[in-house]
C-alpha cells in the first residue's frame, strides 16, 4: 500500500541505486578496469567508448541527483534508457546470454521506476495546449451527419 510518504521514499531509494550503480560502472570504466576492457573487446567496440560512456554515466547522475535542471533530467533518463536497452541487446546479440544481459536490464527497469516515481518538482512542466480545433476536417464521420439522400429522381421541368 502506497502512503503519502512512501512515494518520496520509495524514488529516493530507487533513484540512490541506480545512482550508485551508474557511477560504480562509469569508475570502473573510466578506469578502464581489466573486466570493462575485456568486454568491451568481447562486444566488438573500441576502448575510447568506456571514456565516452563513463563521461556520459557522471553527468547523467549529477543531474539527477541535484535540484533544477527538468528538462536535463529528462535527457539523462532517456539517456541511461538506451544506454541500458543497448547494453541488453549488445550481450544478448553476442551470444552471451541471458545472464550476461541481466545487470543492464535491471539498471533499465531501475531507470524507468525512478522516473516514473520522480516528484513534481523533477518532472517537465508542460507548455499549456492549444484549443482543440473547431473543424472536423481528417475526423470520421457517421452516415447520420449526413442530410438524407433522394433516392427519387425529380420530374425535370
Amino acid at each position: 500500500m502506497e502512503t503519502p510518504r512512501s512515494r518520496p521514499v520509495l524514488f529516493w531509494l530507487v533513484t540512490g541505486l541506480l545512482a550508485f550503480g551508474m557511477l560504480a560502472g562509469a569508475t570502473a570504466q573510466l578506469l578502464r578496469a581489466q573486466i570493462n576492457v575485456d568486454g568491451m573487446r568481447h562486444l566488438g567496440y573500441p576502448l575510447y567508448v568506456l571514456t565516452l560512456v563513463g563521461v556520459w554515466k557522471v553527468a547523467g547522475v549529477l543531474v539527477l541527483l541535484l535540484p533544477g535542471w527538468r528538462l536535463a533530467k529528462e535527457w539523462a533518463y532517456a539517456g541511461f534508457f538506451f544506454l541500458l536497452t543497448g547494453a541488453v541487446v549488445s550481450h544478448l546479440a553476442s551470444g552471451e546470454g541471458p545472464l550476461a544481459a541481466l545487470a543492464p536490464f535491471v539498471f533499465a527497469c531501475l531507470t524507468v521506476a525512478s522516473w516514473q516515481l520522480r516528484p513534481a518538482s523533477r518532472r517537465l512542466v508542460l507548455a499549456p495546449t492549444l484549443a482543440a480545433p473547431t473543424h472536423t476536417l481528417g475526423t470520421v464521420r457517421s452516415a447520420a451527419d449526413f442530410a438524407p439522400v433522394q433516392t427519387q429522381p425529380q420530374p425535370l421541368n
